[in-house]
C-alpha cells in the first residue's frame, strides 16, 4: 500500500483526503483546492458531469474524471449521502410485508366447504351416495395448480421479450400499476453526452466548425470534449495538435494551431477575446452550448446533449394509452428536465431532486393509494425502487439497482414496459377467471348433488373437466409469442 493511501475506516471528519482524477470520491466533504468535473449521476442524476472547485461540495459515490481535488471530510461512512441510500434500501426491504396467498388460501377452503357440505348432505338425506357425489364434484385444482402455471406462462413470456420478473409478487403488482414514475438520466437517455447539433456560422461550413473544435479539445478530459472527438472520428475528419493549449476552468480552452489561436467555449470566453457572438435562443433546450472562434472570426456553435433513448417517446405513449399516469422524476435542472419531458411527452416533469426527495415522492404517492411503477438505473434510484409499488432496473443500471427493483429490462428496450404491463394484466385476469369460474362449478356442483340430481359418476366427470378447462386457460401464457416491437 502506498504511504499517501489510508483505509477508509481511518478517515475523520475534517481530514482532508486527496482524490486522483478517474477516482471514486470515498467521502461527503468540500473541495478546498483542485478543478476538476465530478460525474455526479449517481447521486443527483445530473446527466452531465458538473465542474467543482474550491467551496463545491462533492459526494462519496461520485466519480472525479479529469483533475485532483483536496477535499475536506464532511460525512463519512453511513453518513454520506451514498450510505444514506442504503440504509433507505434496507429500511424499505424490511418494511415490505409479506403477500398472502390467495390462491392457496381459496383451495383450502373450498376443500372445508366441499367436507362440510358432504357431512351436511348425510346429515339431512343419509344418503351415502349423494354425499360422495359432493365430495367428488368439489375440486379447487383450476385454482391451486392453474395460477402458478399462470404465472409461470407469464414470467416466461417476459422473459422471452427481454424482461425478468422477479417472482409472483411483483407480476401481480405490475397488473394493477395506475401510475408510471421513470428516472431521467440512463433510463429516458443514454446518460453519456454527444453533439446533438453543428451550427456553423455564415460563411463557415460544418466539418470546418467541427475540426477547430476538436484541434482545441484532443487535450481535453472534458466531457464535452469526448463527445466532439468522436463525431469527428464518426465523420473520419482530420484534425491538427496544438501547439499551445490553456484551460480556464468554467469558461474554456484557447489553442494555438497551423498559427491562429482557437477558442472553443463560453460566450463569455470568445467576447474576452474579442469575438463577437450572435444571440442564440437557449430556453427549451435540452442541450449545453459551445461557442468556436478562430482567431476573432466567429465559427459557429456546438450542441451537445445527453440523448434521448429512440423508443422512449414511443413507451411513454404505450403507456399512457393503458390510462397510466406517467411521471418524470430526475436530479436535473428544470429546463433539461422540461426539455426531456416535452420530447417525450409525459404528464407530470418534478426536477431539481435528490434521492430522498424522489423517495418522499414516492411515498406520497403509495400513501395515496397509488399503484406505483417506479423505472430507473442508477444508486439514487434504488430507494425509490424499493418505496415504489413495483421497481423496474434497466439492465445497463448498477448493481444496487438491479437489486433492488422486482423488474429488469435486459435490453434497455423501454418499448417492453406496456407489453408487460398487458401481459400482468391478462394473467390476472385469467387467474381471477378461474377462481370465478370454481367457485361457479364447484357452488353448482354442490347443490345439484346435495339434492340427488348427480350420481358420482357425473360428478367425478364434471370435477375433472372443470378442472382440466381451468388448466388449460392458464396454460395459454405458456405458448411461445412472436414478440413484436411497437411500430
Amino acid at each position: 500500500m502506498a504511504k499517501d493511501t489510508v483505509g477508509i475506516q481511518t478517515v475523520r471528519v475534517d481530514d482532508v483526503v486527496v482524490v486522483k482524477p478517474g477516482s471514486r470520491l470515498p467521502v461527503d466533504g468540500v473541495v478546498i483546492a483542485g478543478q476538476s468535473f465530478v460525474d455526479e449521476a449517481t447521486i443527483t442524476g445530473e446527466s452531465l458531469p458538473v465542474e467543482q472547485g474550491p467551496g463545491s461540495h462533492v459526494y462519496a459515490g461520485t466519480i472525479n474524471q479529469s483533475g485532483m481535488l483536496e477535499v475536506r471530510v464532511a460525512r463519512v461512512g453511513r453518513d454520506t449521502a451514498f450510505g444514506k441510500i442504503i440504509d433507505a434500501v434496507e429500511r424499505a426491504e424490511a418494511s415490505r410485508a409479506p403477500i398472502q396467498k390467495i390462491a392457496d388460501r381459496l383451495a383450502g377452503y373450498l376443500v372445508y366447504f366441499a367436507l362440510s357440505a358432504a357431512a351436511l348432505t348425510f346429515l339431512l338425506t343419509r344418503d351415502a351416495r349423494s354425499t360422495i357425489a359432493v365430495v367428488i364434484v368439489a375440486g379447487a385444482c383450476g385454482i391451486a395448480a392453474g395460477t402458478p402455471l399462470a404465472i409461470l406462462g407469464a414470467i416466461g413470456q417476459a422473459a422471452r421479450r427481454g424482461v425478468i420478473i422477479k417472482g409472483g409478487l411483483p407480476l401481480e403488482l405490475l397488473a394493477h400499476v395506475d401510475t408510471a414514475v421513470f428516472d431521467k438520466t440512463g433510463t429516458l437517455t443514454y446518460g453519456t453526452p454527444v453533439v446533438a447539433a453543428i451550427e456553423p456560422a455564415a460563411g463557415v461550413n460544418g466539418e470546418e466548425l467541427l475540426t477547430a473544435a476538436a484541434s482545441a479539445e484532443a487535450r481535453s478530459e472534458h466531457p464535452f470534449a469526448k463527445a466532439i472527438l468522436a463525431k469527428v472520428a464518426e465523420r473520419s475528419l482530420r484534425t491538427t495538435a496544438p501547439e499551445t493549449f490553456s484551460y480556464t476552468p468554467g469558461k474554456g480552452i484557447v489553442c494555438r494551431a497551423n498559427g491562429e489561436d482557437i477558442v472553443v467555449g463560453s460566450r463569455d470566453l470568445l467576447h474576452e477575446r474579442g469575438v463577437t457572438v450572435p444571440d442564440t435562443p437557449t430556453d427549451g433546450h435540452k442541450d449545453s452550448q459551445i461557442f468556436v472562434a478562430q482567431g476573432t472570426r466567429f465559427l459557429g456553435t456546438l450542441r451537445v446533449s445527453d440523448r434521448t433513448r429512440e423508443n422512449a417517446r414511443t413507451a411513454i405513449q404505450a403507456v399512457r394509452a393503458l390510462r397510466i399516469r406517467t411521471t418524470l422524476l430526475t436530479g436535473d435542472s428544470a429546463a433539461v428536465a422540461a426539455a426531456v419531458g416535452r420530447d417525450i411527452g409525459v404528464d407530470q416533469i418534478e426536477s431539481e431532486l435528490l434521492p430522498d426527495e424522489k423517495l418522499a415522492k414516492i411515498a406520497a404517492l403509495t400513501t395515496a393509494g397509488r399503484t406505483v411503477m417506479m423505472v430507473g438505473d442508477g444508486v439514487n434510484d434504488a430507494p425509490a425502487l424499493m418505496k415504489a409499488s413495483v421497481g423496474v432496473a434497466m439492465g445497463s443500471g448498477t448493481d444496487v439497482a438491479r437489486e433492488s427493483a422486482g423488474v429488469m429490462l435486459l435490453g434497455n428496450d423501454l418499448t417492453a414496459l406496456a407489453d408487460t404491463l398487458k401481459l400482468a394484466r391478462r394473467c390476472y385476469r385469467i387467474i381471477m377467471a378461474n377462481f370465478i369460474g370454481t367457485l361457479a362449478v364447484d357452488g353448482l356442483g354442490v347443490g345439484l348433488a346435495a339434492f340427488g340430481f348427480l350420481n358420482p359418476l357425473v360428478a367425478a366427470f364434471i370435477h375433472v373437466s372443470s378442472e382440466l378447462i381451468f388448466i388449460l386457460n392458464s396454460a395459454r401464457l405458456l405458448r411461445s409469442a412472436k414478440y413484436e416491437h411497437p411500430a
